[in-house]
């Protein structure tokens, strides 16, 4: 009966221990993130990747805005799209979220500005950067995959009315990535 006892008392103090381990991870886990945003950051800035930008908003090192220039051999060319970023606690080893804030007229990117690009999925790997993406976004611009569409009716006219496809997706940039 004492050992029954004194089991009981040890379980709360075990579970007490392991919280406590817990914590100390998730908080480790935010200094590993912070350090690695910073670092994606002094590179970004000293060496920024063709017609892209970003960084944070205001103080938070996990919240930054990129801005994304259209490419030239695009139907976005000439538009300027902002991009929100936001970073988990757990990055680099979960993907950062990343939003088109500027609307935009392409079959992997919705109306709410979710991207369908399997690096900030399936694909995302730590050795990727916050560049690698901005850099994956521009060629997704260029080249978009209607075969895994966000946007199947999009995709559709990308496939099979292709004139039609981009004259749509300039006059959106004209009106939502111009102003």
């Amino acid at each position: 009966m004492q050992n029954f006892h004194l089991v009981l008392h040890w379980q709360p103090v075990l579970g007490i221990l392991q919280y406590a381990r817990n914590s100390n991870m998730t908080h480790l886990r935010g200094v590993m993130a912070s350090k690695r945003i910073q670092k994606e950051l002094q590179d970004l800035q000293r060496d920024p990747p063709t017609s892209c930008s970003a960084g944070p908003v205001g103080e938070d090192l996990f919240h930054w805005q990129a801005t994304i220039m259209g490419p030239a051999d695009s139907p976005y060319a000439g538009g300027v799209f902002f991009v929100m970023i936001h970073f988990p606690p757990d990055y680099p080893f979960k993907p950062p979220k990343v939003n088109f804030q500027t609307k935009v007229y392409h079959p992997n990117i919705n109306s709410n500005g979710s991207i369908c690009l399997d690096i900030l999925k399936e694909q995302w790997s730590p050795a990727l950067t916050i560049s690698k993406v901005l850099l994956s976004i521009c060629s997704l611009l260029t080249d978009p995959n209607p075969d895994d569409p966000l946007v199947p009716e999009i995709a559709h006219i990308y496939k099979n009315q292709r004139s039609r496809y981009e004259e749509t997706a300039r006059a959106w940039t004209q009106k939502y990535a111009m102003g």
